[in-house]
């Protein structure tokens, strides 16, 4: 029986045997449903939120698959206009707004946005196959049993990819090419010999030796067409990397769910530059004599504040300690988490700092790589791209940019009590709509929250230095969505684009160059920053207000993140519902 006869029979069940008062237990018989039916077409997305049934499964990107997750969406969104919002909890009502937009935005991603066609870093078979051989969901011989299974499909899978893409942007084959080049390190030897040392039989070992061999074949050859087309895209042959407004304006409506339209958004942050540069102005200008003794102050303000920069980034760990003092820094962070009660911890939750897999550079130099909700106990990596192999210049650039200060900031916001510490309250939510669809906004600016919450609580010791350079970092997240507005919706170019970032931005060539690759490769995402710090920060006003003296930091952050990832406008109406 195909599946989408499958569920629209389980609702029709469903609703004859539920009392018609049960509005929430119906609604809850549908999500547990309708979500197995969505990872069954998306085993890949599935695995990496822990959902692991369809762990011996491999999904075909090509024609046949988009139209059955089309007639998905198309089911699932019929089948929540049967239920009635006024007799649903108020979580129950938030899940199925977050179940609405998920199956809106898969389907205009699938029919309007068209992304499989012009993204060709989409196709990679790297990381599902590393999370199976990292992830011990079940005994070892049975995930590479799993694996074996999913192997035979990789030839066809890249098939289906080279089909699927018509006018692909230079930008994103250029990293397809990087990425699914490096992703070649996961079929290595290393692979075959934990294959050798297993306890599959012989015929299995021999049939897997040739999958690996047909599969890296398969990967060198989508390398060598990418390789082969990128000349004629550079020639005029490829899509532009801009979506243009209308495109910009629908997808920042599905991706963040925010309070804000771009153009609102838009105004506030170019607002919020000019306030931190007068601020920045100030500490600057209190930092001089210490870092400058008698020499002159420039006229320009942003000479003023570059030159201190140019001091302090002087201080910075070493290329091949890089990884190292990115260790210690996270057990510093999580003491004063701790010292200062800002929010609940869970010690049995493991993070572990590695090296950034090779299949995974080329989009930022550092990222948290989380367990879903399914499997919340597993691992969570805060990937760094290490750089003791990199030039020596390039190396230098980047640790001026991520000083002594600079790369605290940084693991505040992807660890502690960044990302980390999210994910794990996110995945104890008692909705796994919350946890599973949440909104980027919140996910970041959660983030760019906890940045603040810490310096608030007194971490670095107040020092001037400090609180300049996390002006610096915010100024980040502003600028972060004035450039994504102006790049995808405008006509800036690449050498404005740097010069603003280096000039208002007070950022490294490297830096900056690096986050015109990232505007390049993705839309609406260097919005979430900004428009989820500004959302959150004003919700914990209101209950700052609201409560007086009963407020609670620690209450509050505990409470906010208890809502998994939901848009921030979501969670003050559940906040707003007694405990």
């Amino acid at each position: 029986m195909r599946l989408l006869a499958a569920i629209l029979l389980f609702v029709a069940a469903v609703v004859t045997q539920a009392s018609p008062t049960d509005e929430n237990a119906r609604f809850g018989a549908f999500v547990e449903t309708v979500l197995d039916g969505y990872w069954k077409l998306r085993p890949e997305d599935a695995f990496a939120e822990g959902y692991y049934k369809y762990a011996d499964r491999m999904s075909i990107p090509d024609a046949a698959t988009r139209a059955e997750q089309v007639a998905f969406a198309d089911d699932a969104l019929r089948s929540l206009e049967g239920f009635d919002p006024r007799r649903l909890s108020v979580e129950n009502r938030v899940d199925l707004v977050l179940l609405r937009n998920e199956f809106e935005s898969d389907r205009w991603y699938l029919t309007v946005f068209r992304d499989w066609e012009w993204q060709p870093s989409q196709y990679n078979v790297a990381d599902t196959f590393a999370r199976q051989l990292d992830t011990e969901y079940a005994p070892a011989d049975t995930r590479l049993r799993h694996m074996l299974g999913r192997l035979e499909r990789v030839p066809a899978y890249y098939v289906a990819a080279k089909a699927s893409l018509s006018r692909p942007t230079v930008e994103d084959t250029a990293i397809a090419i990087e990425q699914n080049r490096n992703g070649l390190e996961v079929f290595d030897e290393g692979l075959m010999r934990k294959v050798q040392s297993s306890g599959l039989t012989d015929s299995e070992k021999a049939l897997f030796a040739v999958r690996v061999a047909a599969a890296r074949a398969a990967i060198a050859d989508y390398v060598s067409f990418l390789a082969d087309l990128k000349p004629k895209l550079e020639q005029g042959g490829g899509r532009s990397f801009r979506i243009g407004k209308e495109l910009y304006a629908q997808k920042f409506a599905y991706d963040l769910q925010s309070g804000f339209t771009v153009t609102e958004l838009y105004d506030k942050a170019r607002a919020e530059k000019a306030a931190l540069h007068d601020r920045m102005e100030l500490l600057a200008r209190i930092l001089w004599p210490k870092y400058m003794g008698a020499a002159p102050l420039p006229d320009d303000r942003f000479e003023l504040i570059r030159a201190v920069f140019d001091v302090l980034s002087k201080h910075h760990t070493t290329p091949a300690r890089y990884v190292e003092t990115v260790r210690q820094q996270i057990v510093v962070l999580e003491q004063f988490v701790r010292e200062h009660d800002l929010v609940e911890m869970d010690p049995s939750r493991p993070l572990v700092v590695r090296e950034m897999p090779g299949y995974m550079r080329g989009f930022s130099g550092a990222h948290l790589v989380s367990p879903g909700p399914y499997d919340p106990t597993a691992k969570a990596f805060y990937d760094v791209t290490p750089l003791d192999r990199d030039a020596p210049e390039r190396a230098e650039s980047y640790l001026r940019e991520y000083n002594d200060w600079m790369l605290q900031l940084l693991s505040i916001h992807e660890a502690i009590p960044g990302h980390y510490v999210q994910d794990v309250h996110a995945n104890k939510s008692k909705s796994l709509v919350k946890a599973l669809f949440g909104d980027p906004a919140t996910i970041e600016g959660w983030a760019v929250y906890g940045e603040r919450m810490m310096l608030d609580a007194g971490y670095g010791g107040n020092a001037p230095e400090m609180w300049l350079t996390w002006m610096k970092w915010n100024l980040r997240s502003v600028c972060n969505t004035i450039v994504d507005v102006e790049v995808q919706t405008g006509d800036l170019t690449r050498d404005r684009f740097v010069s603003f970032l280096k000039r208002e931005g007070f950022q490294s060539e490297a830096e900056a160059t690096d986050k015109w690759r990232r505007a390049t490769l993705s839309q609406v995402q260097l919005d979430a920053y900004y428009d989820g710090y500004i959302e959150i920060t004003a919700l914990r006003d209101e209950e700052k207000h609201r409560l007086g003296k009963d407020f609670s930091v620690k209450a509050f952050n505990t409470r906010f993140l208890s809502y998994g990832s939901a848009p921030v406008r979501y969670i003050r109406e559940l906040m707003r519902e007694p405990q």
